[in-house]
């Protein structure tokens, strides 16, 4: 998350989040635009500035 100001409401706001399936913390991949599960290789896109946290939205990372 280093790409955001390190007191904004954003960057305070993703770190919040959780994966849903393993309620690990998530990396936020602001080249992508997609918070990163590696516990369930999964990623989670950002659309328009809100995360999509479903698991049937999300993209499989490759091993």
């Amino acid at each position: 998350m280093s790409e955001l100001p390190p007191d904004s409401a954003e960057r305070r706001m993703l770190e919040a989040l959780v994966c849903p399936q393993t309620h690990n913390t998530l990396a936020y991949d602001a080249e992508r635009q997609e918070l990163v599960s590696k516990a369930a290789r999964l990623a989670f896109p950002i659309r328009d500035g809100i995360p999509i946290m479903l698991i049937d939205e999300a993209r499989t990372l490759a091993e």
